[in-house]
């Protein structure tokens, strides 16, 4: 199974729903807390070119947020992407 790291704060309804949603497939992930750490965050935006979380990478590849994650689980790719 790919990597998973999603970047989260505590207090973010996305990023809970993004964490549910992994977990319901079985899927561990490392959670990157930005909230805690304003370098991380800066690390987040350089990598993702967003401000927003959650950000997702699944290996290599940036998903992006939660709803990008739950469109990728619709459309039946998410399973793929994780392999």
């Amino acid at each position: 199974m790919a990597k998973v790291v999603m970047y989260t704060t505590a207090v973010c309804p996305f990023c809970i729903n993004a964490k549910q949603l992994l977990q319901s497939k079985g899927v561990t992930y490392e959670e990157v807390r930005v909230d805690r750490n304003p370098q991380l965050r800066e690390k987040m935006m350089a990598d993702s070119g967003q401000r927003t979380v959650p950000q997702i990478w699944i290996g290599d590849t940036h998903v992006g947020g939660f709803t990008d994650l739950w469109a990728l689980d619709k459309k039946g790719k998410l399973d793929e992407l994780l392999g």
